[in-house]
């Protein structure tokens, strides 16, 4: 039996206060046409993590992002050529431009995740289950973890950040509430030293991302 091995990339941005996941048009047979994650096969000699950098950077232009592993997806029948077992990878990072679709791929564009998730027949493969897992893996673990500042500027203010939660949870969030979580998680936010007025207003804080790898007390979305 013929088998294969590929990657699929959830890559998710924030983008004019929505998620945005990327999805490409594919130009190739199968599904010729139709939208999907970016991906390919793994070349022979090629590493997992080295293979999801190459498609990122081949289909879409795009480097330098948070990446992880999300899961291995491997159901007969899901690719109609053969047997192909792929391993997804997140990615997430933060405003980012416009992509510029690969060899492969006929257009590269970033969707709302709302209006990709409520199509699930839009997507091609089983990319729409992939990629509901990769929303919920970035939602989880804005929770316990820092990764929310993945989707922000270097520099960046407690209401951007908060900005972040609300737009990826979909929930709105009392500021002050806010600010005291994100000031007593320890090693959370690290204070620049300088402030912004680039929204308007009283000088805001500026912080970088701090060391803590684990946020305690967790970011609950309720």
């Amino acid at each position: 039996m013929t088998m294969a091995v590929a990657v699929d990339l959830v890559v998710l941005t924030v983008r004019e206060n929505e998620l945005c996941a990327l999805v490409i048009r594919r130009g190739i047979a199968p599904y010729r046409g139709r939208w999907a994650l970016p991906g390919g096969f793994v070349l022979p000699d090629e590493d997992l993590p080295d293979a999801a950098v190459r498609e990122l950077s081949e289909e879409t232009r795009t480097a330098n992002v948070h990446l992880e592993q999300l899961g291995t997806y491997g159901r007969p029948g899901r690719d109609p050529r053969m047997r192909v077992i792929t391993v997804a990878y997140l990615a997430l990072a933060a405003d980012l431009p416009a992509p510029t679709a690969g060899s492969d791929a006929a257009e590269a564009r970033w969707s709302t995740v709302d209006d990709l998730v409520s199509t699930p027949r839009r997507l091609a493969f089983d990319h729409h289950e992939i990629l509901t897992d990769g929303i919920e893996r970035a939602r989880a673990k804005l929770e316990y973890s820092p990764l929310a500042t993945a989707f922000c500027a270097p520099e960046f203010t407690v209401a951007e950040l908060r900005l972040v939660y609300e737009t990826v949870w979909g929930v709105r969030l009392d500021p002050r509430n806010f600010h005291r979580k994100v000031a007593g998680a320890e090693g959370f936010l690290l204070p620049t030293g300088t402030t912004t007025t680039r929204h308007g207003g009283r000088p805001a804080q500026l912080f970088r991302r701090g060391p803590a790898t684990i946020l305690s007390p967790p970011m609950l979305r309720n």
